[in-house]
């Protein structure tokens, strides 16, 4: 049977969103890795938190779970710990992880829980209009900074790779064949996997044109298991914006080591 991954609900972002792309790019993603056999549409989970990335939730015909906001990543990680066998993705917001939830972020990739965050980055907090978020520039005005943002902006992915995230990636939404390639690589990765997904808000911060030549792919073969090659990547302040996999290395999962100490506590017995 020919898997249909979308629903009734009528698509209510802003004309031209960038969020349609990645909608468009995941659901080939999951179209052919259930294809190919490498997972089962109903073994795969999907959270999101607060903002327009969550309406993604509306669109996809598959297990789903709207979070409070900041919160898809607790529900990620309790999702996963009940059930390992599950495929746990998140959709998120910069506002939702970077602004309201990054606790959550930050102890997910410490313990390398094995769940896929998705961020829909448009430096904006776009579903209440306009106020700045933790990664917004500094000097944007919005409706909570009309005289320009004082603070610095956070580094998402230099925070994710010192925080203990073993894949680190970032890719373009309007390059649909690379954000499927992005996707493909976290899903398949077991660990904590990160992709930040520059997906410019074309209402109330669009930053098309700002991105248009600062944009580069990383070269194949670009070292995957340095962390300090990793963070000079994502750190380098030459204009350019790299796009690609930073970081991608193999360690222990959170529920590996759970399952371990089970073994361990039920032989003592």
């Amino acid at each position: 049977m020919e898997l249909n991954l979308q629903t009734t609900s009528k698509i209510t972002w802003c004309p031209g969103c960038p969020n349609s792309q990645i909608l468009v790019a995941f659901r080939k993603v999951v179209t052919d890795l259930v294809s190919e056999n490498k997972l089962k549409a109903e073994n795969i989970v999907c959270a999101v938190g607060i903002g327009c990335h969550g309406k993604i939730s509306d669109y996809l015909n598959l297990n789903t779970f709207t979070a409070l906001h900041g919160r898809p990543i607790p529900v990620m990680s309790g999702i996963k710990m009940a059930n390992p066998d599950l495929c746990v993705i998140g959709f998120s917001g910069d506002g939702d992880s970077f602004s309201e939830g990054i606790e959550h972020l930050i102890h997910a990739a410490r313990r390398n829980s094995d769940i896929k965050l998705l961020i829909h980055d448009n430096q904006v907090f776009a579903l209440t209009t306009g106020q700045a978020t933790a990664l917004s520039p500094k000097g944007f005005k919005g409706k909570s900074t009309p005289g320009g943002k004082i603070e610095e902006p956070l580094n998402p992915l230099s925070i994710v790779l010192t925080a203990g995230a073993t894949f680190v990636a970032r890719t373009y939404a309007g390059d649909i064949v690379g954000t499927e390639k992005i996707m493909k690589a976290a899903i398949a990765h077991k660990g904590f996997a990160f992709v930040d997904i520059i997906q410019p808000c074309i209402t109330f911060f669009d930053t098309r044109d700002y991105f248009k030549d600062k944009l580069y792919w990383l070269a194949e073969g670009n070292p995957r298991n340095d962390l300090n090659e990793a963070l000079n990547l994502v750190t380098n302040d030459d204009g350019r914006v790299p796009l690609g996999i930073f970081y991608d290395v193999s360690k222990e999962t959170f529920e590996e080591g759970l399952g371990n100490i089970q073994i361990q506590i039920s032989k003592s017995k």
